[in-house]
């Protein structure tokens, strides 16, 4: 392969990621300093968006960090970070909007939040193995010549290939919430027209993560797939 071509492949998901930080820090930065008119909490959004969907069993919980906001299905609770939950930005109300939209496509069985859901314990598992048996692969294979290497670069290529499944399976889920999250803020009257801005300026620079970590996912993936091949042509 061109050495470019190689190159590219390993740095160009790392640049990829850094500018998908960047930008999702700086529209969050900006929009959680921008109070929305109707002064609604990211906790009032957010139980307004699954109110408005026939939810009441969801339970609303406020976590430490930033950014750290999710939706966990197993145990039908939605935590926001402690400036979305207290907040009235247009950052805070989209992020807690977005999450509703996680628990909105739990209630209607939404078939790809579905088969990200089947596909979390395997994830879970091949996150933990792929860099230690790519690690121990590569050495043995660089260092002792040995053929257990080569199988222990297969079971990573494996592994990461179920992490990137996940992740490709993870977009639709993500971009599907802010949809229907964008929608709701206006019905409902939460985000006046004109402030919707702002929410979707930090809901969309936040879908570049998910698509920053699905590259990166694909980008490891190939690198281990170009040194099995060139193992094999070595042989």
């Amino acid at each position: 392969m061109n050495p470019l071509w190689y190159l590219a492949i390993l740095i160009g998901p790392f640049l990829f990621g850094l500018y998908a930080q960047m930008r999702v820090h700086g529209a969050y930065n900006k929009n959680v300093r921008i109070p929305s008119r109707g002064r609604i909490t990211g906790r009032e959004a957010a139980e307004a968006v699954m109110q408005s969907a026939g939810i009441t069993n969801v339970q609303i919980v406020q976590v430490p960090g930033q950014l750290t906001d999710h939706y966990d299905p197993i145990h039908r609770r939605l935590a926001l970070s402690e400036m979305n939950y207290n907040g009235t930005s247009l950052a805070a109300l989209g992020v807690a909007a977005h999450e509703a939209g996680h628990a909105i496509q739990h209630k209607v069985g939404y078939a790809m939040m579905n088969v990200r859901q089947s596909l979390a314990p395997a994830t879970q598992i091949a996150a933990g193995i792929s860099n230690y048996v790519i690690m121990g692969g590569i050495l043995m294979l660089t260092f002792l010549r040995s053929p257990l290497g080569y199988n222990l670069l297969v079971i990573g290529a494996i592994a990461l290939a179920v992490i990137v499944l996940f992740q490709l399976v993870t977009l639709p889920v993500e971009f599907d919430a802010s949809r229907r999250a964008k929608a709701q803020l206006v019905t409902l009257g939460i985000l006046d027209k004109d402030e919707i801005k702002g929410a979707n300026e930090t809901l969309d620079a936040a879908a570049l993560t998910y698509i920053a970590a699905f590259v990166a996912a694909l980008g490891s993936l190939f690198h281990v797939l170009m040194i099995l091949a060139g193992g094999r042509r070595n042989d």
